[in-house]
């Protein structure tokens, strides 16, 4: 069996390159190879990058050149009650991250809403993007691209379709700007996050108007999906779930627990959610809602860059009859629990801990309830957050958690 050292010298050599390595050697062994030749070219020692617990075969999928990997503390929060539409019942969520005082923050957020007899959630609209865009010679071309697009989404579905046993084409929207024309292709993709399978089955399905239309393909993604960047299409119409999450806190557990008052509260999300964020051009009108959906990817591997579109979100607070209302919209919360990095070990165990690894019954029913977890974490996270603000405990707390 050749052992990294071995390895290592062929690349040196020049006989081999760095990602063939596992043609030539199990995965365990590459990565030990690679670890090798970064230790000697930077000084670096890379004894605990090398410490991992899992099979590195597993992560072929998820990653090239691997080395080892980035170990990220893990924390739990709740347990909360979650009256969603998928989700029922008792949660803990799992939380990755870095940031000292989060999840303190966040459990103490979900206290307070399980003293209140848990939080409604509900999963409004699904639907995984693809945008090609494609040239025309001008107007006249891109009015009859459309025309025909819009007369025979039947075929496209079908062409989509054929490249994938889960997705389902559900709808193409057109936008014309000079000579471009995008199609927004929008899929269920299932208890998948769905971006690969959307990008296949546009794909195929771009083929066909290029037959059939005097368009040609340009690019595969034009933008307007629009993955991984921030962008009003997706504020707007969404992208992957958009899913929405509230709660009624009886006004005297608000002063009891979060020593403020729901008046109080109230005016700290108008002033600093909605005209703070209103002033600074905001495509979110929230005040830390990226913090929970980042620590809940980590956790139970999402695609970490898509917090961006996570950070979508809309928290409303007011004052009813004494009580506090508060809720958190989530435009585009793109996860899933098949595929991708939810097939890594740790990843999937933080999904058992949810009781949502793989598949759902019906199919999409466990990317739902993720969805409405997820979303009554980052309520929580935001009613924390506005009370220690309100009560301007905001630094102390960190000073006591020494963070």
């Amino acid at each position: 069996m050749t052992d990294p050292a071995t390895l290592a010298e062929r690349v040196r050599e020049g006989d081999l390159r760095l990602h063939e390595l596992e043609d030539h050697a199990d995965h365990d062994t590459a990565v030990a190879a690679r670890r090798l030749l970064v230790e000697e070219s930077t000084d670096a020692d890379l004894d605990t990058v090398g410490q991992y617990a899992f099979d590195a075969e597993v992560a072929d999928s998820a990653i090239e050149n691997m080395i080892g990997a980035a170990q990220i503390p893990m924390g739990i929060v709740g347990p909360v009650t979650v009256n969603g539409g998928a989700a029922d019942g008792e949660y803990h969520l799992p939380l990755a991250t870095t940031e000292g005082a989060l999840l303190a923050s966040v459990n103490r957020g979900l206290s307070v809403i399980e003293s209140s007899g848990g939080a409604d959630a509900r999963v409004t609209k699904n639907g995984m993007t693809r945008a090609p865009v494609f040239r025309v010679s001008g107007v006249v071309e891109a009015a009859e691209t459309v025309e025909w697009v819009r007369e025979h989404t039947d075929r496209l579905r079908e062409a989509a379709e054929s490249t994938t046993s889960h997705g389902e084409l559900l709808d193409v929207t057109p936008y014309v700007v000079g000579d471009s024309v995008y199609l927004r292709f929008r899929y269920d993709t299932k208890d998948a996050m769905g971006m690969n399978m959307a990008t296949i089955a546009t794909g195929e399905a771009c083929d066909v108007v290029e037959t059939e239309t005097p368009a040609s393909l340009v690019a595969l993604s034009g933008n307007l999906c629009s993955d991984k960047k921030p962008a009003a299409v997706n504020a707007v119409e969404g992208r992957g779930r958009s899913v929405t999450a509230d709660v009624v806190i009886p006004g005297d557990v608000v002063e009891a627990r979060l020593h403020t008052t729901p008046g109080a509260i109230a005016e700290a999300n108008t002033r600093k959610n909605l005209i703070g964020s209103a002033k600074a051009g905001s495509l979110g009108f929230n005040a830390h809602a990226a913090n929970v959906v980042a620590a809940a990817f980590l956790a139970t591997g999402q695609d970490a860059a898509q917090v961006v579109e996570g950070a979508n979100t809309i928290t409303t607070v007011e004052e009813r009859d004494g009580d506090l209302y508060a809720s958190v919209s989530l435009a585009s919360l793109e996860l899933g629990t098949v595929g991708g990095g939810t097939k890594l070990p740790t990843q999937s165990e933080a999904l058992d801990v949810l009781g949502l690894r793989g598949g759902g019954d019906p199919a999409g029913s466990n990317a739902d309830a993720l969805a409405e977890i997820i979303a009554t974490g980052a309520l929580a996270g935001e009613l924390s957050l506005l009370a220690a603000l309100a009560s301007r405990h905001l630094s102390s707390a960190h000073e006591e958690l020494g963070r």
